[in-house]
């Protein structure tokens, strides 16, 4: 039993206490003494109750108690079990000696390490644990300051952090009265390395958000990031659609769990089901597999070009979308999942469900949230950040000095269409840097093709005559046009020539509907 008593700061009052607790022949086990909140705490063996109802009205009657109530612990107790409950939730090693270097306590992961029990590290001398550095000169210094240093734990390298435990004395100063070692394996190290490096290329922090309109969309995915609904995010290629939703993930309550991307354009439609929801395995020889669904539970799952999504493979997604289960490829077995999808395309999927490629059901539950990325060539303040941060990733990772970028390079990159967006602008200038032998970064270093958007790369180089290249551009152009007219006499009319002429053209250039999808 345990008391928690409210008393005025009295000298005296403490001894008054412990006086009734003794004519009652209470077994005293613990006093502690809050003299801040001037609150005094015992404990004792339980009681009949009887005697427990006139030793409450008899310390209530002492001058300067002002409440006495029960507790379930004591303060002692409370932070012994704080200290423990921590020690044992920390994934590193703590040790704690006294001032001859005698072990004094030593946490769950400490022993591990060591590969000892707890009773036969209790009482050794670190210096028989922790090989490489000498504690006992180093707590008998006369300044023990606190050291960061490699040992050697049960044959293998650590590294160990060192603190030296000191007690006021007031006026008299400090006395130290041991350490607090902190011991990291290099396995461990390197995981939160790793894990330091995964934040910093994957969070908001590293997108480059200049322009008004990026600036935007970072400031909408972060708090979509808190959101548990999906979210799909629309741009052209190489935009940064995938960095944003990593960054997404990664801001989220999901972040310790995985995240996993899959590309629905680069597999067929079977391999896609099967890599999406798994394989039961119930044939012969065959091996059960998890879908990436089943791999990222708790997590949040990136379909990249969920417009290229087959009709079959649409439907089981939204399925799943309405209650968080699916069966896997060959399995009449339910799986219940809890993940979050952000899908991304390039597309334009309220014309595609126009059209019934893809399903309208499926488009409003992926457009829950919705982020738009802007193309590169719409963000031109995003375009100078972006190229020296290239630049100098790029001349570090090949260890050459950094060049400065020309200012009429800058505007040459400002004023470039960059189709390939992002991705187009770095590649351009990891290949510049990597055969860069100057100091300065040029135009003519970039080696970039004209580009418009009304006639698509135009290489400096290109190779045959006028001629050639414009019965080149005319192919191109038919192509394009001969789908979208459902016959070649409204081709004609569309481009001022006459029937005979657009058919002869068609003729030459081999157009027609086997080899032009209409």
């Amino acid at each position: 039993m345990r008391l928690d008593i409210h008393c005025a700061d009295r000298i005296g009052i403490a001894q008054e206490i412990l006086n009734i607790l003794v004519n009652y022949r209470v077994d005293l086990k613990g006093i502690e003494v809050d003299s801040i909140n001037c609150r005094m705490y015992v404990s004792f063996p339980p009681i009949e109750f009887e005697q427990f109802q006139k030793i409450m009205p008899s310390i209530r009657l002492i001058d300067g108690v002002q409440d006495v109530r029960t507790t379930a612990f004591l303060p002692s107790e409370r932070e012994h079990n704080e200290l423990n409950t921590l020690l044992r939730a920390l994934p590193d090693g703590v040790i704690s000696i006294d001032a001859k270097g005698w072990v004094r306590l030593c946490n769950d992961a400490a022993c591990k390490d060591l590969q000892l029990t707890e009773k036969e590290v209790i009482g050794s001398n670190i210096n028989n644990l922790l090989k490489g550095f000498n504690f006992t000169r180093w707590l008998e210094g006369k300044e023990v300051l606190g050291q960061t240093t490699r040992v050697e734990v049960a044959g293998e390298d650590f590294i160990a952090d060192i603190l030296p435990i000191a007690v006021p004395q007031g006026n008299e100063g400090d006395v130290l009265a041991g350490a607090v070692i902190n011991i990291k394996s290099q396995s461990r190290l390197g995981q939160q390395v790793s894990a330091f490096r995964r934040y910093g290329q994957e969070s908001f922090a590293t997108i480059h958000n200049f322009s008004t309109a990026m600036r935007r969309v970072v400031r909408e995915a972060r708090k979509m990031a808190q959101l548990e609904a999906p979210i799909l995010i629309t741009g052209e290629t190489g935009t940064g659609k995938e960095l944003l939703a990593r960054a997404c993930h990664y801001a989220s309550n999901r972040s310790v769990k995985p995240f996993i991307a899959l590309s629905c354009a680069s597999l067929p439609d079977d391999v896609a089901e099967s890599e999406l929801f798994g394989y039961a395995g119930y044939e012969e020889n065959a091996a059960p597999k998890r879908g990436v669904l089943e791999q990222a539970d708790g997590g949040t799952v990136f379909l990249d070009e969920v417009g290229e999504m087959s009709t079959q493979l649409q439907t089981k997604l939204l399925r799943f979308l309405q209650d968080g289960t699916f069966r896997k490829v060959g399995d009449e077995n339910e799986v219940k999942v809890n993940v979050r999808i952000i899908a991304a395309t390039q597309k334009d999927l309220p014309a595609m469900v126009q059209e019934g490629t893809f399903r309208e059901d499926l488009y409003y539950r992926i457009n829950v949230l919705t982020l738009e990325i802007a193309p590169l060539r719409d963000r031109k303040a995003d375009v100078g950040p972006l190229a020296e941060h290239f630049i100098q990733k790029y001349a570090q990772q090949n260890g050459h000095a950094i060049p400065e970028l020309s200012a009429e390079c800058l505007s040459f990159l400002q004023d470039y269409p960059w189709p390939g967006n992002v991705r187009q602008l770095e590649n351009a200038i990891y290949r510049a840097v990597s055969l860069l032998d100057d100091n300065e970064l040029r135009v003519e270093h970039l080696q970039l093709p004209t580009f418009t958007h009304d006639l698509g790369y135009l290489e400096s180089d290109f190779e045959g005559s006028l001629d050639q290249a414009v019965k080149r551009f005319e192919a191109t152009l038919l192509r394009k046009l001969y789908p979208a007219y459902p016959s070649s006499r409204q081709l004609a009319k569309r481009l001022g020539l006459s029937h005979t002429a657009v058919a002869n053209k068609l003729r030459d250039y081999g157009i027609n509907r086997k080899t032009v999808k209409v």
